[in-house]
């Protein structure tokens, strides 16, 4: 007789059969016995992996309406990591250091695209700082990722932004004005050595102002 599958292996496959049917965030899933019948598993052994995808969010079940596929954007794994594995200095430092890496890679990717480079979006960027209007931090870096056309890239992202507290959630002050300006030039002359030195700098510039707000409260 063959050995009962592995709960990882009946996650894996649960998720495979969710990619295949095209089921959306908000659609019903498969019932615990058809899940059982198509898997060829016990519907125990089905209810454990149910059960385990719907306390980290991923799933959601409505009495007497089903199982339902939740949005991974609002799952709780994000809250689990960082309340319980991401309060230590070094787990946080490695959270921006890995942010700032794809970051890095979408700058890079796009100072090689000279048609993206001359897009009208990085002018409009530039102007709304010279008319003192500004703009989200956050708007700024997910064009970025979004242009460089690396739809993992941008999904990992957008996790680890959430991990550190979104350090980009607020407009982009008066003092940042010089170094988005600086990014934003050098994206339009395709100089990738100037842009990813002037985003360097204004992410540790962020990340000391970060610092300091924490000790202060």
């Amino acid at each position: 007789m063959n050995q009962p599958k592995r709960y990882l292996d009946i996650v894996l496959d649960i998720r495979k059969m969710i990619s295949q049917e095209n089921i959306r965030p908000g659609d019903k899933i498969p019932s615990e016995r058809e899940l059982a019948e198509t898997l060829k598993v016990g519907r125990s052994t089905i209810r454990e992996a149910l059960r385990s995808l719907e306390l980290l969010g991923l799933i959601e079940t409505r009495r007497g309406e089903g199982t339902f596929l939740a949005d991974h954007r609002n799952h709780q794994l994000v809250e689990v990591l960082s309340t319980f594995i991401l309060q230590d200095n070094q787990s946080q430092k490695d959270v921006w250091e890995t942010r700032l890496i794809h970051e890095i890679a979408a700058i890079q990717a796009i100072c090689k695209n000279d048609a993206v480079c001359r897009l009208p979006v990085w002018e409009s960027f530039s102007q709304k700082l010279d008319e003192g209007e500004g703009f989200l931090r956050e708007d700024l870096i997910r064009e970025m990722l979004v242009l460089s056309g690396n739809r993992l890239s941008l999904k990992i992202w957008l996790l680890l932004t959430q991990y550190s507290g979104n350090p980009y959630k607020d407009r982009v002050s008066e003092e940042e004005t010089s170094m988005m300006k600086d990014i934003l030039d050098a994206i339009r002359q395709q100089n990738a050595e100037k842009a990813t030195s002037g985003l360097s700098f204004w992410i540790d510039w962020l990340q000391k102002e970060s610092k300091e707000n924490d000790n202060d409260t």
